[in-house]
Order: C-alpha cells, then sequence, then structure tokens
C-alpha cells in the first residue's frame, strides 16, 4: 500500500472524512494561478462556513509552484507534488493533532522517533510560549535536545492579519552519519517533513491579537520528500515516486541518469506537472498569460533539456513519458482518465510551435552572427525569451562562428526578467485567508444570477465554463456560439437587477451528489465534489452546486453592471461586470 492509502485509511480511522482532491486550477480565487497547497481549497471553511463533511477532513491535493521554476533540476525541487493534509474545524486541537502525526510516523510508517525532531513557536510580546505542544512532544518521548523553540519559523499568518497561530513541524534526520543528541534546525541533514498549524488567534489590521472561539488544526506533508525518506534515497527522483519515469528517459535517450540528472529531472518533473494542468477540467492550453504561460514554459523548458540529451525532438518522446504518467495516478485522479487525449494533443501541438520558433531563432542568430564580433547580453536574452535559446545554445553556437557572449549581460537582464515576473505574480501568489471579502460574496452570488439569467435570454443550454472574481469586479465565462447583441445585454443586466431588487432568499441546502443532479441542480465540473454537496437556490431562480460564500438575501448584492462583453475562446463568450 502507498503512502497515500496509508495517510487517508489511518486519518479515516480517527474519525475524519476523506475530501476529494480540488483540481490544480482554482476556482473563483484569483489570488492564485494554481493551488500551491493543500490547505488552500479549505479556506472558506477555515473561515467558518461549515463543511458537508463536518469537522474532522482529510485528503492528498495537487499542488502547483512554480515560483521557483529554476530551481527545479536539483534533488528534492518539483513543481507539481501531493500533499497529504487533515483539518479539524473546530474539532479537536493541539494534543490530538500533534499524538497522531506521531502515530502514524512511529507506528505506521515505522519511523524510528530517535530520527525525529520538532520545533515549537517560542512566544512573543505578544503570543506566549505554546506550552501546550511542547509539553505533549515531551509526554510522547521526545526529549528536550530534540526541541526547538523558534520564533520566525513557527508562527502562521496569511498576509498582514487574520487567522494566526503558532505551529509546530516535525524533522526527521535524513543521513547515515550518527544522530546527534542535540537538534538544529540549521543543520541541514534534518528535513522537515510535516507541519501542524493550530489557527488560535486574529490579527486584526491594528496589529491587535485576539483568540479566536473556533480554533482550527490545518496539517500538510508532502508525498515526495517522505516517500524518499522511506525509502532511504538522498535524491527524490530515486524514490518509486519517479524512478520508473526516469527509467523511461533513459531509455528513450541511450543515455545513463548518471551524469546527466539535472536534464532528466526537468524533463520528468515539467512533464509531469504540464500532464496535470492539461487534464485539469478548466482547459488551459497553452498561451501567453496567466496558467497557460506556465504551461508554454513548462513544455518548452523540457523540449530545451530533451535536445540537451539528443532525444529526437520530432519522435513522440513526450507521449510516452505522459502515457507513463497519466497510467500510475490515473486510479487517483479521474480527469486523468478523462482528458488523456487533450493532454496527448496539447504536448505535442506545443512541440511542434516550439520547433518552429527554434527554426526562426536560428535564422535570427545567423542575422546577428553576420554582423557581430560579440554578442551582447540584452541580444542573448532576447533570444532566450523570444525564441526559447538557453545561454549555452547560444553560446555554442557563438563558439562555432568564433564570438564572443557576453554572458554577464545576459544574467543581468535574465534576474531583472525574474524581478519583474515575481514583483507582477506577487499578488498570484499571495493567496491564503483574506479572500473571501463582503464585495467578493456579493460577486459571487451575482454569478450564479448572470448564470440564470443568459439562460433565459440566450437559450436554455449556455453553461458556465469558468469565472473569477477580485474586490473589483467579476469575470464569466460561459458557451455561446455567437457576439451578445446590444439588445441582449441589456435584458440580461436588467434580469440580473430586477432578481437583486426582489430581494430573493438565497439558501444552502445539503444533499447527496446524485439527488442534486436529479433535483436540476447545476455545476461545473461535476467530477470535483464529494458524495455530500452543498447546493445553493436562490429564489425559483437559480439552483447550483458550489462552496460558497454567498449572499443571504440578493438586495444585499447593489446593483449590477456589465462592462465588457468578449471572446474568450472558440465557443466560449466572456462578461466582465461590476456592483455598483
Amino acid at each position: 500500500m502507498n503512502l497515500k492509502d496509508l495517510y487517508i485509511n489511518f486519518f479515516v480511522s480517527k474519525g475524519h472524512k476523506q475530501i476529494p482532491s480540488a483540481p490544480v486550477v482554482p476556482e473563483n480565487d484569483p489570488s492564485v494561478l494554481f493551488n500551491t497547497a493543500g490547505m488552500q481549497p479549505l479556506i472558506p471553511y477555515l473561515m467558518g462556513e461549515h463543511h458537508p463533511y463536518g469537522t474532522r477532513l482529510c485528503d492528498y491535493q495537487k499542488c502547483i509552484r512554480t515560483n521557483d521554476l529554476e530551481e527545479v533540476g536539483d534533488t528534492t525541487h518539483h513543481t507539481f507534488f501531493e500533499m497529504l493534509g487533515n483539518w479539524s474545524l473546530g474539532d479537536y486541537f493541539k494534543e490530538e493533532s500533534i499524538e497522531w502525526s506521531f502515530e502514524f510516523l512511529t507506528k505506521v510508517l515505522k519511523i524510528d522517533k530517535e530520527r525525529l525532531a520538532v520545533t515549537v513557536f517560542k512566544g512573543n510580546d505578544i503570543i506566549p510560549f505554546d506550552e501546550v505542544s511542547y509539553n505533549k512532544w515531551l509526554s510522547l518521548g521526545i526529549s528536550k535536545d530534540k526541541i526547538c523553540k523558534t520564533v520566525e519559523d513557527n508562527f502562521w499568518i496569511a498576509g498582514e492579519s487574520g487567522p494566526c497561530g503558532p505551529d509546530t513541524e516535525i524533522f526527521y534526520f535524513r543521513s547515515n552519519d550518527e544522530i546527534p543528541n542535540t537538534f538544529d534546525p540549521e543543520d541541514n541533514r534534518w528535513v522537515e517533513i510535516w507541519n501542524n498549524v493550530f489557527m488560535q488567534f486574529f490579527k486584526d489590521s491594528n496589529g491587535e491579537v485576539s483568540e479566536l472561539p473556533k480554533k482550527n488544526v490545518d496539517t500538510g506533508m508532502g508525498v515526495e520528500r517522505t516517500t524518499a525518506i522511506l525509502e532511504g534515497v538522498n535524491d527524490n527522483y530515486l524514490s518509486s515516486v519517479w524512478i520508473d519515469i526516469i527509467k523511461l528517459i533513459e531509455a528513450i535517450s541511450k543515455l545513463p541518469y548518471k551524469g546527466n540528472e539535472k536534464s532528466m529531472r526537468v524533463i520528468a518533473d515539467h512533464i509531469r506537472t504540464s500532464v496535470f494542468i492539461a487534464a485539469d477540467y478548466s482547459g488551459i492550453k497553452p498561451s501567453n498569460t496567466d496558467q497557460g504561460y506556465i504551461l508554454r514554459r513548462l513544455i518548452r523548458r523540457a523540449i530545451r533539456h530533451a535536445k540537451k540529451l539528443n532525444i529526437d525532438i520530432n519522435s513522440n518522446w513526450e507521449e510516452q513519458i505522459a502515457k507513463k504518467i497519466i497510467a500510475k495516478y490515473k486510479n487517483y485522479y479521474q480527469e486523468l482518465n478523462d482528458n488523456e487525449k487533450i493532454v496527448i494533443e496539447v504536448l505535442k501541438n506545443e512541440k511542434d510551435k516550439f520547433n518552429k520558433t527554434l527554426e526562426k531563432g536560428l535564422k535570427e542568430f545567423s542575422k546577428i552572427a553576420s554582423k557581430s564580433i560579440e554578442i551582447d547580453g540584452l541580444t542573448a536574452f532576447h533570444l532566450y525569451d523570444t525564441y526559447g535559446f538557453p545561454i549555452e545554445l547560444t553560446v555554442e553556437l557563438a563558439n562555432e562562428q568564433g564570438l564572443k557572449v557576453d554572458e554577464q549581460g545576459f544574467l543581468k537582464n535574465f534576474k531583472k526578467h525574474q524581478e519583474l515576473s515575481r514583483s507582477s505574480s506577487g499578488a498570484k501568489f499571495k493567496g491564503g485567508l483574506a479572500g473571501n471579502s463582503e464585495i467578493e460574496t456579493k460577486y459571487h452570488t451575482a454569478t450564479h444570477l448572470l448564470n440564470a439569467a443568459l439562460k433565459e435570454v440566450i437559450s436554455k443550454d449556455v453553461h458556465q465554463r469558468g469565472s473569477n472574481i477580485t474586490v473589483d469586479r467579476m469575470r464569466f465565462d460561459f458557451n455561446c456560439d455567437h457576439k451578445l447583441t446590444d439588445e441582449e445585454k441589456v435584458k440580461v443586466e436588467e434580469l440580473v437587477n430586477k432578481w437583486i431588487n426582489e430581494g430573493l432568499e438565497v439558501k444552502c441546502i445539503e444533499m447527496s451528489k446524485k439527488d442534486a443532479l436529479v433535483s436540476g441542480a447545476e455545476c461545473m465540473f461535476i467530477e470535483k465534489y464529494p458524495d455530500i454537496v452543498t447546493v445553493y437556490e436562490i429564489g425559483n431562480i437559480s439552483k447550483e452546486l458550489c462552496g460558497g460564500p454567498h449572499v443571504k438575501n440578493t438586495k444585499e448584492i447593489g446593483k449590477f453592471k456589465i462592462v465588457k462583453e468578449e471572446a474568450s475562446s472558440a465557443g466560449v463568450r466572456r462578461i466582465k461586470a461590476v456592483i455598483e
């Protein structure tokens, strides 16, 4: 039995309900491009909304982080990873959480407790030392010398204000050296494997901290890292998570892993992440914006490293790797079964497109080389940014023609580009519990009314294809074969405002997924919902499966105004609207 199954079985035995993994592309959360942590899809419930599965939950969650893409290629970094999590929503707290984590590690995974060490919150001027966690670890047999008290690393808050609290991190001694008697968190032989966050306080915008009446527990453990630890390998890519994919890349390239580690790791990681993005029910395709840009960049980076291994780019190498990944994960994630053909098509199309771009790049390089004796840093970066030329390729081509390349100048431009990328995506990667404000709640309910109005004005066959909400506006994608006329837009807007002014009650009902569908409730991506679902009814005009949050009465929304209607993709239109 693998780690995911062991984990779920253990926490189910402790009264938890397993919830399905949320999609990698979050719904109605503009703060991030992808779900970056196991807790992210549970934000409304951690903020107090009732979860249909109760107060004890567990899952394995698909996560994607792309803020350190250039680090991929070492032994531990991955863009896609799976996170194991268990949650208490106002139920049990520190003692049970710590005890069960310890029991799972030592009894189920049979880890020697001498290899474990922990950190706890030391306390500061505002929040006291976490004595409960400290004493609990002592009672479980962790010695004082293996418990380190810290401030910075053991306090969690999302953003500047909101729910917050101490956490306790569990470390494993990942080395064949003799285990030290004293734990030093700065010693990199100790690797963090589990983090238990205790949402105990609320920090307001003035910095005042108060105790929360309802306290939550949020834990997270990475599948890849823990598997490597259990199997005694210091390179994640040699664990059972990756080894069959690495062996396939060895066979395709006819080269050994040793000496070609970086390129093989990049190919394995980037193709796996691309498979999960392309398989997501949100229908992401390679593009120059948002998730599509990340997908394009991942596929192209994998292709560049395949070229380094002298893989025939025109062969179906990427399809072979993708199919191996799909076979490995399809029993856990239904979208891989449903969208296998789409995944293969996305990879092939982007590969063909990139090959043409590379050809254009080679022509551009020839033009530059014919006029220069040195390729300056900006030009080298232009070749990288526009044509996907890694600096190594530019240097190699330049050497063949006796030209120099200003590599330092390239690095300077590359770093500037990285900083711009990070700052422009800063808002995308904040995430956390700061969302779901009053205005976002109004917009969320308004999407239901807009969906119902479009069905009445355009066609009953109109369905939501996606939405995105910020504090400033809402964006709603729907299937439609024509540009809306001015008359249609006016009718839709008037209908939404009529329902708002009628003060319709918004009811929240829990039922089985089967009963919800029989009742006529609409939903986008039925596969992502658990067996027990939340259905929101607005008067007798709208009934949808949804995770919230919503207003109690439509009068709370305000005046709805369409500001733009445009094409989103083939057969899909997009409405941008505001509430005044």
